[in-house]
């Protein structure tokens, strides 16, 4: 029986862990969001897509960029509307493919993507500061066991 007792604590302990994930991954998120909205009237979203974008020079397709952000096409199509609009990624045609087009960062888009990452660093340096480095550590190494298992049962 103690050894069930001991079980169900731990399964509370998990859950209440769960519970203070979601509730700090909210929090810094706000905040970020906040602060981009405020410095650049940049969402969380189109910064996504830019950062996705700034890691493949050649670009990307819709249905790629899709499948990296694990978003819908249809949400996709929206953000990168807006970034064209902007004039911070534009789309090309695809050579042999009419119906497909590549989306690539401006030059524009490169240059304010690459203030907004360091700024957005320094943000999450921030805001993950009463972590020291142990603690960085043991929480990067344990959140990593939790993804391993995560992909091993999802494949």
């Amino acid at each position: 029986m103690d050894q069930d007792v001991a079980v169900s604590d731990l399964s509370k302990d998990r859950l209440r862990a769960w519970l203070r994930i979601l509730k700090v991954t909210r929090m810094i998120e706000a905040e970020l969001r906040e602060r981009m909205r405020t410095s650049w009237d940049m969402t969380l979203p189109r910064f996504d897509v830019m950062a996705a974008l700034s890691r493949v020079s050649e670009g990307m397709k819709m249905s790629d960029l899709s499948g990296v952000l694990r978003v819908s096409n249809g949400n996709v199509t929206g953000i990168v509307d807006r970034l064209v609009t902007d004039g911070l990624v534009e789309r090309r045609a695809v050579e042999g493919d009419r119906r497909a087009n590549r989306v690539v960062l401006t030059p524009e888009g490169r240059v304010l993507f690459d203030e907004m990452a360091a700024v957005h660093e320094r943000w999450v340096d921030e805001l993950l500061s009463p972590i020291g480095a142990q603690g960085l550590e043991t929480l990067r190494t344990r959140l990593g066991r939790i993804i391993d298992r995560l992909e091993e049962t999802n494949g």
